[in-house]
C-alpha cells in the first residue's frame, strides 16, 4: 500500500516525501509533476489556460493512474488534493495517508523563500495576505486533511524522517 503525503502547500510533502521514500527504499512520485508530465503543461499553465476546475479533474485522474501501480510509493499530493473529487476516501482505501500539519506562520517563512509565481493560489499576495490565505485555507481543508491516518507535526528538524519512518511502521503494523 502507498504512502500519501498530504497537507499545505510549504507543508514539507515533496521534501520530506524524497528523504523518506530514500529512507524506506521505495520510488517517490510527486503528483504535481506527474500531471505537469500528463499535461505537457506546468500548474501554472494548466491554471490559466484550463482553469482550476479542470486541473483538479486531471489531478484526481493522475492520482488515480500512479496509485494503480502494484509497486509500493511514497506519494506527495497536492495540498488540494485530498479535498476534491473524494481523494482523500480514494487515498485512505489505497494505502497510509500522513498529514504534514504545520502552522500558518511557519508556512509563510518557508514559503517566501520559494519562487510564489510557480504556486497558482498563493501568486501574487504579499505576507500579509499569504498568511490570511493560508489561515483560512487550512481550516477549509482541515476535514479532509484529518481524515490521514497518520497525523505528523512537520516541525523543522533533522529527525523528521526517522520520526515519520518510524511513525509510519508503527501505524502499518497495527493495522
Amino acid at each position: 500500500m502507498h504512502i500519501y503525503l498530504i497537507g499545505m502547500p510549504g507543508a514539507g510533502k515533496t521534501t520530506l516525501g524524497r528523504q523518506l521514500a530514500a529512507t524506506l527504499n521505495l520510488p517517490f512520485i510527486d503528483l504535481d509533476e506527474a500531471i505537469e508530465k500528463q499535461a505537457g503543461l506546468t500548474i501554472p499553465q494548466l491554471f490559466e489556460q484550463k482553469g482550476e476546475a479542470y486541473f483538479r479533474q486531471l489531478e484526481s485522474e493522475v492520482l488515480k493512474t500512479v496509485s494503480d501501480s502494484a509497486e509500493r510509493l511514497v506519494i506527495a499530493t497536492g495540498g488540494g488534493t485530498p479535498c476534491f473529487s473524494d481523494n482523500m476516501a480514494f487515498m485512505n482505501k489505497n494505502g497510509t495517508t500522513v498529514y504534514l500539519r504545520t502552522e500558518p506562520d511557519v508556512l509563510v517563512q518557508r514559503l517566501l523563500n520559494q519562487e510564489l509565481s510557480q504556486r497558482p493560489l498563493l501568486k501574487g499576495k504579499s505576507e500579509t495576505e499569504l498568511l490570511a490565505y493560508l489561515t483560512q485555507t487550512i481550516t477549509a481543508r482541515q476535514p479532509f486533511y484529518l481524515q490521514a491516518g497518520i497525523i505528523f507535526e512537520a516541525r523543522d528538524n533533522m529527525q523528521a524522517v526517522a520520526q515519520l519512518s518510524a511513525f509510519i511502521s508503527r501505524f502499518e503494523s497495527s493495522c
